[in-house]
């Protein structure tokens, strides 16, 4: 006597909840895929309302406080570039003698100084000549200032 075969929807069932599992993994996975994408694309933009401008005469660097809340000068972390490269030795701050730099910066950057960095005041800091890059004339120079992990200032100007 044949066999005859019943419908049954024991198999499906299994089958519908395996393709929905795969779609919702595929789903987070690209959402996370973008979100990580765009992190890694943009850079950090300043969240302080803190007005800081620079100027680069030579190896020498100012950066002018020109309006907002003070600075506290030992929360502060200043990295610099010279088109787009980063120098090798980047100045601890605040500080008097650090490799890559000459000694005795001037302003709220020299250990000497209080370390509230206020409006009107100029810090300075001049490249040694141990520090890579060199900044040529017409070089653009971009210093980017972060009190910890928040970022205050994203500074550029061209060397003169």
């Amino acid at each position: 006597m044949p066999r005859q075969f019943r419908n049954s929807t024991r198999g499906s069932s299994v089958l519908l909840g395996s393709v929905l599992l795969i779609g919702l993994v595929v789903v987070v996975a690209a959402a996370v895929g973008a979100a990580a994408f765009d992190a890694a694309d943009s850079s950090p933009t300043p969240t302080r309302p803190t007005a800081l401008s620079l100027s680069v005469s030579g190896d020498t660097l100012s950066l002018v406080h020109e309006g907002g809340a003070p600075l506290d000068v030992d929360s502060l972390a200043v990295r610099i570039s010279v088109d787009g490269e980063p120098l090798a030795h980047q100045p601890p701050v605040p500080f008097f003698s650090a490799s890559g730099f000459r000694p005795g910066p001037t302003g709220p950057f020299n250990a000497a100084a209080d370390s509230r960095w206020t409006v009107g005041e100029t810090a300075t800091l001049e490249l040694a000549g141990t520090n890579d890059p060199d900044i040529e004339p017409g070089a653009t120079v971009t210093v980017r200032v972060f009190d910890g992990d928040t970022p205050v200032a994203a500074l550029e100007a061209r060397a003169s």
